[in-house]
């Protein structure tokens, strides 16, 4: 079975038994599970952890309140000028303290991998598994203080090109970056905060590896994200993260995006976002569309 269709079977299956437990789900009450506001848990990132798109927050995925669970699964694409990139996952939370999340990401150079001497339609896959831990406070509930919701957590992720990342300079296919990560949401003005530092020396979030030969230890980045809440179930914001740069032969850029999300409910969302990638593997512009459906409970 090809990487896009494992890819695409993953998230079918997934979505389906979220889909048969979001019906159980209805039986049970909302103090165990989806008792949580629309939004609130945040969407899937490309690394399959919940949050924006391109940036963690320290929220728990799902609707699952202290005494319950809640989970998702995702399918995401973006259109490149050169590039196509496309996610699919799962994620659980549990007791609102805990998430599991599994991702894998598919970087398809297209007609680009020929003029970058790999092949025709060349494509890096990445599997990342997380883990994240609620520290304290609640981003929601916690309205009478300043304090925002804090966790840890670290993504492992192994990349399948490991011969092409030693060409290009990488010094490993597999790294793991460690994360802490804060979110607020204000209530009375209906504003969403959320920031991060992530300990990282992946090369394009680990598509091109981890590590180089301009560096090779693990730097902080930031990654952030602010939303305006429209209405319950609509929300539009920006996001920005920050990039190690560990390859002489291309430098890396900052990425930055502008996105709409819509909870059609609190099992089904959908995320759009124009997305600025900056320089990859010395292509530069590489703007485009990005589009995430999710499905959970």
């Amino acid at each position: 079975m090809t990487c896009r269709a494992w890819a695409f079977a993953i998230s079918i299956a997934a979505i389906a038994a979220i889909a048969g437990a979001a019906e159980a789900q209805s039986l049970i009450p909302d103090s165990r599970s989806g008792g949580k506001l629309l939004l609130t848990g945040g969407v899937s990132t490309i690394e399959g952890s919940g949050g924006g798109g391109l940036s963690t927050w320290a929220t728990i995925t799902g609707y699952g309140e202290e005494d319950g669970i809640g989970g998702n699964a995702h399918v995401t694409i973006l259109n490149l000028p050169e590039y196509q990139f496309r996610t699919a996952g799962v994620a659980v939370g549990l007791w609102d303290r805990v998430e599991l999340s599994a991702a894998r990401q598919e970087f398809d150079t297209g007609d680009t991998g020929a003029l970058l001497g790999l092949g025709q339609g060349f494509t890096f896959t990445q599997d990342v598994i997380g883990v994240k831990v609620r520290l304290t406070g609640d981003a929601v509930y916690d309205q009478d203080t300043w304090v925002p919701q804090i966790a840890i957590g670290l993504q492992h992720k192994s990349n399948d090109q490991g011969a092409v990342i030693a060409a290009v300079g990488g010094q490993d296919d597999q790294g793991t970056d460690y994360f802490i990560a804060a979110s607020k949401l204000f209530l009375a003005e209906s504003v969403l905060v959320s920031g991060a530092v992530r300990w990282t020396n992946a090369n394009q979030t680990g598509l091109l590896g981890f590590g180089g030969d301009a560096n090779d230890d693990h730097e902080a980045q930031f990654e952030g994200s602010v939303g305006w809440l429209l209405s319950r179930n609509l929300v539009i914001g920006a996001e920005y993260r920050t990039k190690p740069d560990n390859l002489s032969f291309a430098g890396e850029d900052d990425w930055f995006d502008v996105y709409a999300a819509w909870a059609i409910n609190k099992h089904l969302s959908v995320t759009a976002a124009w997305a600025d990638l900056g320089s990859i593997a010395t292509l530069d512009d590489q703007r485009g569309l990005y589009l995430s459906l999710q499905a959970g409970f």
